[in-house]
């Protein structure tokens, strides 16, 4: 121990994981260089313990029996949960650090609280690859790190309620990662079209008016209601017919070339052609006599003719998707090649609320699909970040749409096996899969003030992080607790800044500043309604 360290108290019980003290005396009720003052919440302190160091979080402090008013002379107690320990093996001073602790303080030691070379030593850089991301609490002169291939090898999560820094923070880590590594893949589920003006020039963009997701890569699964009744007697009809009719225009497009084959089903993702599928149903209808019996077919192709014709479904059910672009559609969304653009950027913002499942179970499939039968000839990496993730993977499965939860829960439990790593983002943590958000190795929990979201952290991480936990509802933006693989140790970090044009665009409207003048005029109105209206299908 340096002779700098600042004692503040004395070791009253050991339990396991945690350490219990006595705080030094106030001889000092005024502050100033009073040791008492420099304990608290979340303070990082050190005790010796033989030939170690053990490091730890200060999780709760308490005043057992207070006077009144408050008298120096009050006991005054700290908890502190261990973290883990630095040792010198040669006994020469050289200290490294790692987690856990072999070696408990004894009885009557010293707490000490932990200086800046104690610091330096504990959030060291990594030895394997790393990316600075901002800077610890404790000493903002010490940058925070996190190491990238636990990061997004082991899937991470970024939490934290609306207004918190969210976006900004995972600007940041994203940014960080393609800085070190440009040739990276990273498809980014954008909800509300916020980051494209985060990441630029080394964005692709994709949106529905674009690109065209073709239908016939959608398994059925994923087509059926879209095309089906949502009553269940009608529904189960209809998608035995519908299912018969799906394979056979494929079997028609397939021919007698490549693709033909005598095993295809539903889910193969073959072409065929819309204008076929209506034919083999209109065909099936006509070999029926009773009209009961032809009404499954009317309201398929009905259903069929709508979608057609509304606008806002042109990009998936388009006569431009009767090809085989299937490779074109995946070397885009996974930027393969790169060509100076790691990052694709999908926005879901114009998606109709009917479909917006579907197209993120089939993206999120087709991530785990393409890594699994291209793992024979090498991994290629591929990072899936979905932002409001409480929509697709909820807790509750029921009331759910269940293949975009099923795909999101696939690549979280086996997608590590074929280089596919998840980052989810959501700001309701308390409705996201329990089992899925599990699987997240590293979490940033920036502020969080509902309880349920706090209790649902808590679950998620180490029980040495609780006193960081405990902080969630007084993090200031920008601020976050970091725990995981991707870190040393539980931390609580403050994010780098970002310059206005790097910062997504998800800023709240200024009401003290848009409502001091009337700038606005009909014109705005009209522009709002015909924007409306292009945007239901009711304007060509």
């Amino acid at each position: 121990m340096t002779q700098k360290a600042m004692e503040i108290g004395t070791v009253i019980q050991v339990a396991g994981s945690k350490v219990s003290g006595l705080l030094a005396p106030e001889t000092d009720p005024g502050g100033g260089g009073n040791p008492a003052r420099k304990a608290r919440l979340g303070e990082m302190v050190v005790m010796r313990t033989g030939r170690t160091l053990a490091f730890g979080l200060i999780s709760k402090l308490s005043i057992p029996n207070p006077s009144t008013p408050l008298s120096p002379s009050d006991s005054r107690l700290m908890e502190v949960d261990l973290l883990g320990e630095a040792h010198d093996p040669a006994g020469e001073g050289r200290f490294t650090f790692q987690r856990g602790v072999s070696s408990h303080p004894t009885l009557g030691e010293p707490i000490y609280i932990a200086g800046q070379e104690h610091l330096a030593l504990i959030y060291a850089k990594p030895e394997r690859s790393f990316v600075r991301i901002g800077t610890i609490h404790q000493d903002r002169s010490l940058p925070a790190y996190v190491a990238t291939d636990e990061l997004i090898g082991n899937h991470f999560a970024v939490l934290g309620t609306s207004g918190s820094g969210k976006s900004c923070a995972v600007a940041v880590i994203l940014r960080a990662i393609l800085e070190a590594h440009p040739n990276g893949h990273i498809l980014l589920l954008d909800a509300h079209e916020e980051y494209p003006r985060a990441f630029g020039e080394r964005a692709e963009l994709v949106t529905v008016h674009d690109f065209n997701l073709p239908y016939w890569l959608l398994n059925f699964e994923e087509l059926a209601p879209a095309l089906c009744s949502v009553e269940k007697a009608e529904r189960a009809v209809e998608t035995a017919i519908l299912r018969e009719a799906v394979i056979a225009a494929k079997r028609d497009f397939a021919g007698v070339g490549p693709l033909s084959q005598t095993n295809l089903t539903a889910d193969t993702p073959v072409p065929y052609r819309l204008d076929r599928l209506m034919e083999i149903l209109k065909l099936a209808r006509g070999r029926l006599d009773k009209p009961e019996t032809t009404l499954p077919y009317q309201r398929l192709l009905t259903k069929l003719q709508a979608l057609r014709r509304d606008r806002r479904y042109a990009f998936l059910f388009s006569d431009k998707g009767t090809g085989d672009n299937m490779a074109e559609v995946l070397s885009r969304l996974f930027r393969i090649p790169v060509g100076g653009r790691p990052l694709t950027i999908f926005s879901l913002a114009g998606v109709p609320s009917e479909i917006i499942d579907a197209v993120v179970s089939v993206l999120c499939r087709m991530v785990f699909d393409f890594a699994l039968w291209s793992n024979s000839n090498g991994q290629v990496p591929i990072l899936l970040v979905c932002e409001e993730a409480h929509r697709y993977i909820p807790r509750d499965s029921e009331t759910h749409f269940g293949p975009s939860r099923l795909a999101v829960s696939r690549i979280a439990k086996e997608g590590r096996k074929y280089g596919v790593s998840l980052g989810l983002v959501s700001q309701r943590p308390s409705e996201v899969s329990e089992s899925v958000l599990s699987q997240c190795n590293t979490l940033f929990a920036l502020r969080m003030s509902n309880e349920q979201d706090q209790r649902s952290i808590q679950a998620a991480l180490p029980e040495q992080a609780a006193g960081l936990i405990n902080a969630l509802p007084a993090l200031r933006s920008q601020e976050a607790v970091v725990v995981g693989e991707g870190v040393s140790l539980p931390t609580r970090i403050r994010f780098n800044d970002l310059k206005d044009s790097e910062r997504p665009r998800s800023e709240t409207a200024r009401v003290s500043e848009t409502w001091q003048e009337d700038r606005l005029g009909k014109e705005f109105v009209d522009q709002a309604v015909e924007r409306w209206r292009r945007q239901s299908g009711l304007i060509q």
